[in-house]
């Protein structure tokens, strides 16, 4: 493909993080470079540097547009959640997301970013703030930034148990009960602390 003809399947920047995307799906991280994915895109090998200087912006660019996908799916999963139930719904979207896309997932979450990255921190925030609307919205009387902190930690955490096989995810039933039981587990913990200690 020439150079021009590249060009037809739209702008550059957006044909980069495509191709990386689907170089991250066949063959993980370590197939990714700028080089790999001029050569996808069918571009010349210094155009991608016109809109990424280095690997890390790219996959910053890749992560960002993971971020997005993610709170969209997170979204569909339950519009207006206002109950536990709605929040173990929305638990299992993000670990289905996980397996569903494990390479895009492990650059969005495992891949060193370029920190400077506008669009990057942008989608980070807008996802912070999207899980601790969900966590206020449940649990009004709590502190919404450390419930969501901690809601957060054990949903990745499980998505990564799950993704690098330490739990069964041989169906979607199964994940969504192990999920279902972790996420229960921690709320009947917290509603059985004593009160001063819950605030303290």
């Amino acid at each position: 493909m020439s150079q021009a003809a590249a060009y037809h399947h739209g702008d550059l920047a957006a044909a980069c993080v495509q191709a990386a995307r689907e170089l991250l799906e066949e063959d993980g991280s370590a197939a990714l470079s700028l080089r790999a994915v001029a050569r996808r895109a069918g571009v010349s090998a210094t155009a991608p540097y016109r809109h990424y200087p280095d690997r890390e912006s790219l996959v910053s660019a890749v992560a960002a547009q993971g971020y997005r996908e993610l709170a969209e799916d997170l979204a569909g999963a339950h519009p207006s959640p206002t109950t536990p139930e709605d929040l173990i719904a929305i638990a299992v979207a993000y670990v289905r997301f996980a397996l569903d896309h494990p390479a895009l997932f492990r650059a969005m979450f495992a891949e060193p970013c370029d920190p400077s990255s506008a669009d990057r921190v942008s989608a980070t925030a807008a996802l912070t703030e999207y899980v601790q609307g969900i966590v206020h919205a449940v649990f009004p009387e709590a502190d919404a930034a450390a419930l969501s902190t901690t809601v957060w930690a054990l949903v990745h955490g499980l998505a990564f148990l799950h993704l690098d096989g330490k739990l069964d995810s041989s169906t979607p039933e199964v994940v969504a009960a192990q999920i279902r039981a972790a996420v229960e587990a921690l709320f009947t913990v917290a509603a059985s602390l004593p009160a001063s200690t819950r605030s303290a």
